[in-house]
């Protein structure tokens, strides 16, 4: 038994000998920061599986370590400017957080724009690559993403109509959706993700505006669970995401190196992120289901109430967007345009 227990803790010894010099051989270590727990869809079935990609396809010389939950320090809005200046290597953040710094890409926060996560974020990707170098030359763009289109999910009653909205405290997950549940006559607040199991718990609001695979990990099916799901040619609303990477991180690679991030970057990505964002969402409503929660659709002529009621957030975008001095209807037509081409892609 004795001789067993050394070669064990002998074989133990070696392997833990092996993953370090493994390690030690990456040529390139690079820290990712992101604001989710490590439980998350983005976390678990996005940011882990690329990590250990570029890895592989590296050979082991580049090498990322992954820090979820801001272990990294800060707020999620200033994960953009972690990795423009430098503090971390690569962040996944929320572009709406930092409401203002990227006008262009609000067109697809647009009430009733998104289809599936999957369409959407194809069609974002290829937009950035046209439309926003400009908003992104402090970093190396990986990809842009959206969430599937999100549902409201309330704490105590279920909405059903426009006017159901009326006087509540609604969190708004960008200026888009903001203006558009003021139209209705909701109190809209602003927070990061984050913040919201506190915030419903609390009482400091009502209803929230999320996708399901958000609201699995942090339990909001437990603290708001009525849900209310949109039924038409377009969702309700979605968010863009921005995965980036500091420009010098990027610079300093090797020609080969550099190739590799680049064959795992672009619309490919964005494709592949928005899969796993349309994945989850299904197993993530369905275990709202299995809570018993109650479930309304807005549909039919409800739902075209509810587009009619919202098009002046479309209108008031395109005013500002063309006081500020761009082609709004130019920019607001090739994201229809592209979205049309990456729907059956």
């Amino acid at each position: 038994m004795r001789k067993f227990k050394l070669q064990s803790l002998a074989l133990i010894a070696g392997s833990i000998m092996s993953i370090n010099a493994l390690a030690a051989e990456a040529e390139y270590t690079f820290k990712l920061h992101h604001m989710l727990p490590p439980v998350s869809n983005a976390h678990t079935n996005f940011l882990q599986p690329w990590a250990d990609k570029v890895e592989e396809e590296s050979n082991g010389r580049i090498h990322i370590d992954i820090y979820p939950a801001m272990q990294l320090g800060g707020k999620p809005p200033q994960l953009f400017d972690q990795t423009r200046k430098g503090v971390v290597d690569i962040t996944w953040t929320v572009g709406g957080y930092t409401p203002g710094r990227f006008p262009k890409a609000t067109v697809f926060e647009l009430p009733f724009m998104p289809l599936n996560a999957r369409t959407t974020s194809m069609a974002l990707q290829e937009y950035a690559e046209k439309e926003m170098q400009d908003e992104l030359k402090d970093v190396h763009l990986l990809a842009m993403h959206t969430h599937f289109p999100g549902s409201l999910h309330s704490r105590d009653k279920d909405i059903k109509s426009l006017e159901d909205l009326d006087g509540l405290k609604v969190r708004a997950p960008n200026k888009m959706m903001a203006d558009a549940f003021g139209i209705l006559g909701g109190n809209t607040v602003f927070m990061p993700v984050p913040s919201m199991p506190s915030a419903l718990s609390k009482g400091v609001i009502d209803v929230a505006a999320l996708p399901f695979e958000v609201v699995k990990p942090l339990k909001i099916d437990e603290l708001a669970p009525h849900h209310t799901e949109f039924k038409g040619d377009r969702g309700l609303y979605t968010q863009f995401f921005i995965f980036a990477m500091n420009n010098d991180s990027y610079a300093k690679l090797p020609a080969d190196l550099k190739a590799v991030i680049d064959r795992n970057s672009g619309v490919n990505l964005a494709g592949f992120i928005g899969d796993a964002f349309d994945a989850y969402e299904v197993g993530a409503r369905g275990d709202a289901v299995k809570r018993g929660n109650t479930f309304s659709t807005i549909e039919g002529a409800e739902y075209d109430r509810w587009k009619t009621k919202l098009a002046p957030v479309t209108e008031q975008w395109l005013e500002e967007m063309n006081d500020e001095g761009y082609d709004a209807q130019r920019l607001l037509d090739e994201a229809k345009d592209l979205i049309k081409k990456y729907e059956n892609f």
